[in-house]
C-alpha cells in the first residue's frame, strides 16, 4: 500500500493541509508517498486572481481551520488582482523537484507553498526553483535544467491524468492506494488523527 496526495502548488487547501500531511508521512515511513499535481487552475480558469472572488474569504477560513499564515509579501502580490495563477508552470516546477529528490517529493512540495503564500513568489518564475533548491541543499542548476525541459511538462500532463484517472476533484485529496484500490483518507481538510483512524480503518 501506499499514499497517494493529490494536491495543487496554488490551492489554498492543499497550503493548510501540508503540515497534516508532513505528520502523516512521519508516522507512517512504511508508506511510500507518491504526490502528484492536479490542474486546477488551466486552460480557461489562467485568468486574474481578481476573477477568483472567494480567495480572501477562503484564506481567513484555511488559516482558522489550519493555523498556517498568509504572508505579507502574498497579500501583496495578490493585491491589485492581477496576478495570474498557472497551475501547468507549478506542476512542471513540482515535477522538477520531485525528480531532484523522490523521496522528499511532500516535502518540496510544502516548500513550494510556502514560497507562494509566505513569500509572494510566482511559480511560474525560474528563480522561485532556484530559492526552494538551494534552500533544500539541491543541485539548483539542474532543478532549473528540468524545470525547463519538455520531460517537466509531459510529467505535468501525466499528473494531470493521473489526479483524474483516480477520481480526485477536489483538492488536496490524500489516498491510501493498494493495487486498482484507492481509499480516501483526505479530502481538503483533515487533521493527522483523522487520518490515522482511516487507516487504522482499512
Amino acid at each position: 500500500m501506499q499514499l497517494v496526495y493529490v494536491l495543487d502548488s496554488y490551492c489554498g487547501w492543499s497550503y493548510g493541509f501540508a503540515r497534516t500531511m508532513a505528520t502523516v508521512a512521519d508516522r507512517h515511513p512504511e508508506l511510500p508517498v507518491e504526490v502528484v499535481s492536479g490542474g486546477l487552475f488551466t486552460g480557461g480558469r489562467r485568468v486574474p486572481i481578481r476573477e477568483f472572488g472567494y480567495v480572501q474569504g477562503a484564506n481567513a477560513r484555511i488559516a482558522e481551520l489550519t493555523g498556517v499564515e498568509f504572508g505579507e509579501a502574498y497579500e501583496r502580490l495578490i493585491a491589485d488582482g492581477s496576478f495570474v495563477m498557472d497551475s501547468e508552470d507549478a506542476a512542471r516546477g513540482l515535477a522538477a523537484l520531485r525528480e531532484a529528490a523522490p523521496t522528499r517529493a511532500a516535502e518540496l512540495a510544502a516548500a513550494l507553498q510556502e514560497a507562494f503564500y509566505r513569500d509572494g513568489l510566482s511559480l511560474s518564475e525560474p528563480a522561485t526553483y532556484r530559492k526552494v533548491a538551494e534552500e533544500a541543499g539541491l543541485d539548483a542548476d539542474a532543478v532549473l535544467r528540468a524545470f525547463d525541459s519538455p520531460a517537466a511538462k509531459a510529467a505535468a500532463t501525466a499528473d494531470f491524468r493521473r489526479a483524474a484517472q483516480l477520481g480526485v476533484e477536489g483538492f488536496p485529496t490524500l489516498l491510501a492506494v493498494d493495487g486498482r484500490r484507492a481509499a480516501v483518507l483526505a479530502v481538503g481538510h483533515a487533521t493527522p488523527a483523522e487520518v490515522d483512524r482511516r487507516l487504522a480503518a482499512l
